[in-house]
């Protein structure tokens, strides 16, 4: 084997490794930011601006993304002090969970710093990660990659619900502030393997920078532009509604953290089961292709909680929601390693991640917004929040896409043939089985 693939191979190894930790530290945060919110006395207001407020400043810082791995010249070196600096903002909310009587906006903050740290690392770390693999085979390797760091997700998240679960019968405060000491502890630990990756080599061609406004201004005749506008607006209709499903469970229907966690795992379990069929359908008919089939479905996903709210049905909506963010999810991130030259990238993910933050943003202001003003569905204001967002989801999802291209030479396939593929009503495209390396 010679040098370069020996180092490919090992840096594909690592990265899941890296991973592996990373994706521990989700675990034990991202689904329990809103459940400690409420535990601090936060109102649904308050729900809305710990969705919105970390999106707008990770957004924007994003912008500086770019320009920062340039100065360094080094995507790795920009990885390692963001990924420190999140970390250490895991500190922070240890230390509120300890004191208990701290006011919802210093928990706030702290998910702000911690979530803008992050996102400083996201573009740099997609263009780090898209180098690694052969363009044909990216959906193969990330729905793998992605379904290994889903398993460790989900098995953190409910290592974390059930020590809630049992630490409420002695001080939940201190339940919190453990899982957060854990999640530092486990950033720290894929930082570590971090170091150990080498970095493929930057190119660096000044004829590739562009400014964030310079890139607006394309909208109307880019297709990556356009694409962008496409996921903002359904991620803005999304969020409408996305952050107020734990506020739902935890207040409106008195679910303990136990139930709570098995249904939000439900999705997430899902997520990563089916993520590598998805991908082995987006290598041979094109990512366009698989979020045009799952954004109208992600309309629907609202309308199962307005049908029926028993845990039972609940997890069985979960596991359909699972389904289709699982090949939306995967196709968006491959779209745009797919759309963008490698000198391009860095700087194509920030602004991405900017414009599509920005819309999280608004959406979950809105939903905050509404909802005090709202009139009640079947007994409660957040289903009405719910049509609302299930209504707009569909709308764009419909409308949006029908101009947008697939941007590499893709097998000619129907929708209706991919889905049905999926839900195993018609055998597997290409379902002969190849052992592929990387």
């Amino acid at each position: 084997m010679n040098e370069p693939l020996k180092i490919k191979e090992k840096n594909i190894k690592l990265s899941v490794i890296e991973g592996m930790f990373a994706s521990a530290m989700a675990g034990f945060t991202q689904e329990y930011f809103t459940p400690f919110l409420l535990l601090l006395g936060g109102t649904a207001q308050h729900v809305g601006l710990l969705n919105a407020l970390p999106n707008l400043l990770g957004s924007l810082a994003q912008l500086k993304s770019a320009d920062i791995v340039e100065r360094l010249n080094s995507r790795k070196k920009m990885i390692n002090i963001f990924m420190i600096l999140q970390g250490v903002m895991l500190i922070p909310m240890a230390a509120i969970s300890l004191i208990k009587d701290m006011p919802p906006a210093a928990f706030i903050i702290s998910v702000m710093f911690y979530t803008g740290f992050g996102a400083l690392a996201s573009p740099a770390w997609g263009s780090f990660m898209s180098d690694l693999v052969d363009k044909d085979k990216r959906g193969v390797f990330f729905g793998w990659r992605n379904k290994i760091l889903g398993f460790t997700t989900v098995g953190s998240m409910f290592v974390a619900g059930g020590l809630l679960y049992f630490m409420k019968k002695i001080d939940v405060y201190k339940g919190f502030a453990l899982l957060f000491f854990l999640a530092f502890i486990w950033r720290f630990v894929s930082w570590y393997f971090l170091q150990k990756m080498h970095e493929p080599v930057l190119h660096k061609n000044n004829n590739n920078q562009f400014t964030f406004f310079q890139f607006v201004r394309r909208l109307k005749e880019s297709n990556f532009a356009q694409f962008v506008v496409f996921v903002a607006l359904l991620s803005f209709t999304v969020n409408i509604a996305s952050p107020f499903f734990s506020v739902l469970m935890l207040r409106e229907l008195g679910f303990n953290y136990f139930l709570f966690t098995l249904i939000t795992l439900s999705s997430t379990f899902t997520i990563y089961c089916i993520i590598t069929r998805w991908g082995r359908h987006a290598d041979k008919a094109g990512n366009l292709k698989v979020i045009k089939i799952t954004a109208p479905l992600i309309g629907c996903i609202p309308l199962l909680w307005i049908i029926n709210r028993s845990p039972l049905f609940l997890i069985c909506a979960q596991v359909f929601s699972g389904f289709v963010w699982a090949g939306f999810n995967l196709c968006t991130a491959n779209f745009i390693y797919d759309a963008v030259i490698p000198e391009k990238r860095t700087r194509c993910i920030a602004y991405f991640n900017t414009i599509n933050g920005t819309a999280l943003c608004l959406g979950a202001l809105m939903g905050g917004f509404l909802l005090p003003h709202l009139p009640c569905l079947f007994g409660y204001k957040i289903l009405t929040l719910f049509l609302i967002s299930s209504i707009l989801r569909i709308l764009v999802s419909l409308f949006l896409p029908l101009k947008l291209k697939e941007v590499r030479k893709v097998e000619s396939l129907s929708g209706e043939r991919i889905f049905f593929s999926m839900v195993g009503i018609r055998p597997v495209l290409g379902s002969e089985r190849k052992t592929i390396r990387f």
